[in-house]
């Protein structure tokens, strides 16, 4: 519509409906509205046909989806009888092996979560359990419940300060007895019986660690002296493919400055591929009156670093 057409359909109008359509028109053809209304046409073709194929796609996954929410299932359902005595004997008894099913049946199920060695946690008694902390530590997750489900027992663990930090962790952490890891606190969790796991590279081996899986404990040698103190041994602990499963941005040089510098635990994790997980658990260490923390510190890193 050209310009006198405008001026005279806007003239001629002679209600208001009728104007209304004329200076719409006006504006469509001002602001080139026709062109946009053929690209909508071709985006609303271009939908038409690829949608069905997009639902051929999605509906699958959709069923396997079903299929592992199915299986999980399962794994709680297959453990009910346990469930069941565990509620009647306490509550956080309860929660704990509910959890601990779950994080079990998830194990299985994405990664198909094998221990080799859980006959060298002792039945009861003190041990501490020393592991390699991948990008994430999930394998020492799947590991409790492991323990927890087969073995019955619980297992205190040493987490970083920032963990304490993090808004509703607080239940979770006291629950599953986590301490943030003063050596007199862990010395006396073990004398009055408990296992403890800790890991001595921490955070620093969670985000600058690599593929190749150095261990970064650099002069670390306090869960020694904890273990040397508390006369118990210590049980050496490595998980194959945990650096596979999850991996960390950390080794770049922008976030591991962060880290060296201001101790902030902000790189990047990617991951949860359905990676094959495998922990082993070394022979333990037996107390030696004799050996000294850097000794013993020593002697622990040769065993996983060889697992």
């Amino acid at each position: 519509m050209s310009n006198t057409g405008n001026q005279s359909c806007l003239m001629g109008a002679e209600d208001t409906l009728s104007f209304l359509v004329c200076v719409f028109h006006a504006l469509e053809e001002w602001a080139g509205l026709g062109q946009v209304e053929d690209y909508l046409s071709v985006l609303e073709y271009l939908l038409w046909v690829f949608t069905p194929l997009a639902i051929v796609f999605i509906l699958p996954f959709l069923i396997v989806i079903l299929l592992y929410l199915s299986i999980l299932f399962l794994h709680v359902y297959k453990r009910k009888n346990q469930l069941r005595e565990a509620y009647c004997n306490n509550l956080w008894d309860g929660a704990r092996k509910t959890l601990a099913t779950l994080w079990d049946g998830h194990g299985a199920i994405w990664h198909g979560y094998e221990i080799h060695g859980l006959e060298k946690i002792p039945v009861e008694g003190p041990a501490l359990i020393v592991y390699y902390h991948g990008a994430i530590p999930i394998d020492y997750y799947y590991f409790l419940a492991t323990l927890i489900i087969q073995k019955g027992r619980t297992c205190h663990s040493v987490a970083d300060h920032f963990l304490f930090k993090i808004p509703g962790f607080k239940l979770l952490l006291e629950v599953f007895s986590v301490i943030h890891g003063p050596q007199e606190e862990c010395v006396r969790a073990l004398r009055n019986g408990h296992l403890l796991g800790i890991s001595p590279g921490g955070v620093r081996e969670a985000l600058l660690s690599d593929e190749t899986y150095p261990l970064l404990w650099g002069k670390r040698k306090g869960f020694a002296q904890v273990a040397i103190d508390s006369q118990v041994p210590v049980i050496p602990m490595f998980t194959q493919n945990v650096r596979e499963g999850f991996r960390s941005l950390g080794t770049l040089s922008f976030f591991r400055w962060l880290y060296e510098r201001f101790r902030l635990p902000v790189a990047p994790i990617y991951g949860g591929f359905p990676v094959k997980f495998r922990t082993f658990l070394g022979d333990p260490i037996p107390y030696d009156p004799n050996i000294t923390a850097a000794e013993l510190s020593e002697k622990c890193q040769c065993v996983i670093a060889n697992a």
